[in-house]
């Protein structure tokens, strides 16, 4: 991310990290875990990245994946890593580590932040942490805009828009995509648009 867009959201999550992960940590999520769990190996390595709350590290660790998360905020890495039982680190997208070491990413409403201009980059961020053939999952509000909000900026994403990413980024494929209501009580109106992507070769960077 640009220096400023990062600075920007990492302070509005940091004002309002405990609205936030009481907003989101009580989510019902199992319908999303239903399309992405099985095209990952029983007990494999998951990234969540973005982790917000840690509500889906801690969902993935009682069932029995191996899980690692991140996020930019300071407080809610603090909040995460207690609600999970595990050590999260505080990272953006742009300093992920990792090498082949994942089965899974989960990226859930994250992505979301990163400028539509360097969003082809994390995604080879993000291949380059996966082993051959992994799978990310991610969900960005549907539609066409890249915007601020609330002191955050917004990049929306549709078909058309995930279509040109993938071109450019070359590294991942459509696995499945679809769009679904807000799961949050009161949101239902706001729609989001669901990928599920695998590795098509090895990236270099």
């Amino acid at each position: 991310m640009r220096t400023s867009d990062t600075t920007a959201s990492v302070a509005h999550y940091e004002r309002h990290a405990r609205a936030f992960f009481n907003e989101t940590v009580g989510v019902d999520m199992i319908p999303l875990y239903q399309r992405f769990l099985p095209l990952l190996p029983a007990g494999g390595a998951i990234l969540d990245a973005g982790c917000g709350s840690g509500r889906d590290l801690r969902a993935f660790r009682a069932l029995g994946y191996q899980v690692t998360g991140f996020d930019a905020s300071p407080s809610l890495v603090a909040l995460a890593s207690e609600h999970a039982g595990v050590p999260v680190y505080c990272l953006a997208f742009n300093d992920i580590p990792w090498r082949a070491q994942f089965d899974g990413i989960w990226a859930c409403a994250s992505l979301l932040h990163v400028p539509r201009a360097e969003l082809a980059s994390v995604l080879k961020r993000l291949a380059t942490a996966l082993v051959s053939g992994g799978i990310v999952y991610a969900s960005f509000k549907y539609g066409t805009a890249e915007h601020a909000r609330d002191d955050r900026i917004f990049t929306d994403m549709d078909e058309d828009l995930l279509a040109d990413l993938l071109d450019e980024s070359r590294l991942l494929a459509p696995v499945d995509v679809w769009t679904t209501a807000d799961r949050r009580p009161g949101r239902e109106h706001e729609h989001w648009l669901n990928l599920l992507l695998r590795t098509i070769r090895d990236p270099v960077i």
